[in-house]
């Protein structure tokens, strides 16, 4: 079953704060999904795609002198997951802030992809500077400080992710080309080419599954929150379950994961909790938590 859902949209240039604060908490309850308009990037925007399309355009021998490696670089179309409905080539640029991480980053040269590198590099701090913004509206939203995930250490050298994606198109005999799937982090910032397939479940633990379509809305980012942001809030906050689904055409988006820092940990804000509603999970290190997530998906 499938119907079309126009998601909330939330301005980031509101100057109506109390409001915004209120729609953020209703969002993130009852959807985990919003659009957000006047983040600042909408300028970026096409350029940002014709840069990603212009790495993917390579030959596959090019492309894959960038192997993904430490979770930074390429990923070809894997045959095995494919025949499992994940038809997706991507490419991940890490943390950039600590020079450690930022140095395992792999990139095309100049030769290869002239300002490439500086691109992408300017995207990234761009998308990090919007998600700060709206964990600010989120801590608002559930009583805590407007600086709340700086000083818990959440986003002091953060396990930040940009990840470029294309779809190559028809691939296989299955509806979907990304499986239905919950973040195992903080938050997500999506943008998309235009090309339609995102679809949401807002009831995913219940059957049947009910699957919107999410329309594109030109020049928006997708928000959504992950699993740990759904633990941090004792499941106020909702973690949605979403998919892209097949439409035959080649599809570009781009996605930025700003997970915590590793040795943050994960508990129930005293916000979220109370005799009647006491924590449902026990306190964790971000890392930790996250590297369970992902060998339970690879097993």
């Amino acid at each position: 079953m499938s119907a079309t859902w126009n998601l909330p949209i939330i301005d980031l240039t509101s100057l109506d704060r109390p409001s915004t604060l209120l729609s953020i908490r209703q969002v993130c309850i009852e959807y985990g999904f919003f659009y957000l308009v006047n983040h600042g990037l909408e300028n970026d925007l096409a350029k940002a795609f014709d840069d990603s399309r212009s790495f993917f355009s390579l030959p596959l021998q090019e492309k894959m002198k960038f192997a993904r490696n430490e979770n930074r670089g390429y990923s070809p179309l894997d045959p095995t997951l494919v025949s499992k409905g994940d038809s997706k080539e991507f490419y991940y640029i890490g943390p950039l802030a600590d020079s450690t991480s930022a140095n395992l980053n792999q990139w095309p040269s100049d030769e290869l992809l002239r300002n490439w590198r500086p691109s992408m590099e300017s995207l990234y701090s761009k998308f990090f500077g919007v998600g700060k913004k709206v964990l600010s509206l989120i801590a608002l939203s559930l009583n805590l400080d407007e600086d709340f995930f700086e000083k818990v250490g959440a986003i002091d050298k953060p396990a930040a992710f940009l990840r470029l994606l294309h779809y190559p198109g028809e691939m296989g005999p299955h509806q979907e080309i990304c499986s239905a799937h919950t973040d195992f982090g903080t938050l997500t910032l999506l943008l998309t080419d235009g090309v339609q397939g995102l679809q949401i479940c807002r009831n995913k633990l219940e059957e049947p599954q009910v699957w919107e379509d999410v329309p594109h809305m030109e020049g928006a980012f997708i928000v959504n929150i992950g699993d740990l942001m759904e633990r941090w809030t004792n499941c106020l906050y909702r973690s949605t379950m979403h998919r892209v689904k097949q439409s035959g055409r080649e599809r570009y988006s781009m996605a930025f994961f700003l997970d915590p820092h590793p040795e943050c940990v994960v508990e129930c804000l005293q916000s979220c909790c109370s005799e009647s509603s006491p924590p449902r999970f026990a306190p964790i290190r971000s890392g930790e938590y996250l590297n369970e997530r992902f060998k339970i998906q690879s097993a």
